[in-house]
């Protein structure tokens, strides 16, 4: 398949997979799978970012020096916005904090999709800048994409619920969201197929981006579980989500050919 044909496939398959996925551990009611699923996401995310995107953005940058800064702005950016996001929130609702997944259950429902929203166009020109460097490079990436959404999916189909939305809306709502990924996806192959010297910068974005959603927003919630065998858990399963990502190279790299 040609690189946009990947992106389409992968846009939309893993935004519509991530929603049907998470739409059915929120339907099933059972918080303790989001916990798991959670700790193997943080380990395909920052398998990614280290083994996959970050190498590349390397290889592809003037210097190892500017992919390095690039990764630095991009965290510095992505704290940033999520401050932006957490002061409007708090400026007009009042907050003590983040919850156990990572969101607060005040939230409004319209807050969270708008905010998925972004996020998914985000992910989808991510996704984007994988493909145009690489078409493993790019299946690698929109996998370690959708295994950080799955659980943040599901605490977002949670606070829908909670905020009076209905589960056959919250449904086609995150539905409709994830068609953003597949529009990020396309306007940014276009875009970068005449800018290749964006493509660097996107990688290094990519891997910022996986790297702070990892160690900012999901490990501090496995903090909060110190006993042994939960420890014992979340390293496995964390190790888990690295291996499948070192796995998923040779498969990827067969799938192109």
């Amino acid at each position: 398949m040609t690189p946009l044909a990947w992106i389409v496939v992968m846009s939309f398959a893993g935004g519509l997979l991530s929603v049907v996925v998470a739409s059915l551990f929120a339907f099933a009611a059972r918080p303790n799978w989001v916990p798991v699923l959670i700790s193997y996401a943080i380990g395909a995310l920052l398998g990614a970012a280290f083994l996959e995107v970050l190498p590349h953005a390397i290889e592809a940058a003037e210097s190892p020096e500017r992919a390095a800064m690039n990764v630095l702005a991009g965290i510095m950016l992505f704290f940033v916005l999520e401050k932006l996001v957490l002061w409007r929130h708090c400026h007009d609702e009042g907050c003590h904090g983040h919850e156990h997944n990572g969101h607060d259950h005040g939230r409004s429902g319209l807050l969270i999709l708008v905010g998925d929203t972004f996020h998914n166009f985000v992910d989808g020109v991510l996704i984007a800048a994988a493909f145009v460097e690489s078409t493993p490079l790019g299946i690698v990436t929109a996998l370690a994409i959708i295994a950080h959404e799955i659980p943040q999916e599901v605490g977002d189909f949670l606070i829908l619920i909670h905020s009076g939305y209905s589960k056959t809306k919250a449904l086609v709502f995150n539905l409709l969201s994830s068609l953003a990924t597949l529009v990020g996806g396309i306007l940014a192959y276009f875009a970068l197929s005449h800018m290749q010297s964006l493509v660097p910068v996107f990688l290094a974005l990519a891997a910022a981006s996986m790297i702070y959603v990892a160690v900012a927003d999901l490990i501090p919630g496995l903090h909060k579980r110190t006993e042994l065998r939960a420890t014992a858990q979340q390293v496995l399963l964390i190790a888990a989500g690295i291996a499948s990502i070192v796995f998923a190279h040779p498969l990827a790299e067969r799938a192109m050919s």
